[in-house]
């Protein structure tokens, strides 16, 4: 049910996909609603559906909305039922998270990651930004510390964490 920004932002930190995507934002739910994954507080759980060229459901995948479906389950099922299908994998390389000063692990398209940026520009200060989408580890760490749940903005401050955009926790730290 996220706007076409957003999905457009996704499918680039999947690497680059070329496959249609619907994006359920106005009429909002539209979709999900006759597909039976619209809650009543007016939001879906975490949902993908893979539709094939021929109109047909060929994979459904639902997660609660704090989990998120795993990229390469995606791609399995993306290649399963489209073998010629040319999908472009980000890098999975290994490289060490950064430490030490303020980190900051978010996604491009997260409202209260956007939040955070500004915030901490219009104070001046210097941080280190992680893509949990893109950096190898990056969304299992902050997975790691959050009991299993993908809260972005993230922050690893001199290694003390802030779950999410939280000002005045954040200012208690800094100041």
């Amino acid at each position: 049910m996220d706007h076409i920004p957003v999905l457009k932002a996704w499918a680039e930190s999947l690497g680059g996909i070329n496959y249609p995507l619907l994006s359920d934002f106005w009429p909002h739910g539209a979709v999900a609603k006759k597909y039976g994954v619209l809650r009543d507080e007016g939001y879906s759980e975490r949902t993908i559906f893979i539709i094939d060229k021929n109109g047909v459901i060929q994979y459904i995948d639902v997660h609660d909305i704090d989990n998120q479906p795993s990229n390469e389950t995606l791609f399995v099922e993306i290649q399963r039922i489209d073998p010629d299908a040319k999908l472009e994998t980000p890098e999975e390389a290994v490289s060490e998270l950064p430490h030490g000063g303020i980190v900051m692990y978010c996604s491009k398209w997260c409202h209260d990651c956007k939040k955070a940026r500004e915030w901490l520009s219009e104070r001046g200060l210097e941080y280190t930004e992680v893509d949990v989408w893109t950096t190898p580890g990056a969304m299992e760490q902050v997975r790691k510390w959050t009991n299993g749940k993908l809260i972005t903005p993230t922050f690893d401050i001199d290694g003390k964490l802030v779950f999410d955009f939280e000002p005045e926790q954040l200012s208690a730290l800094l100041d």
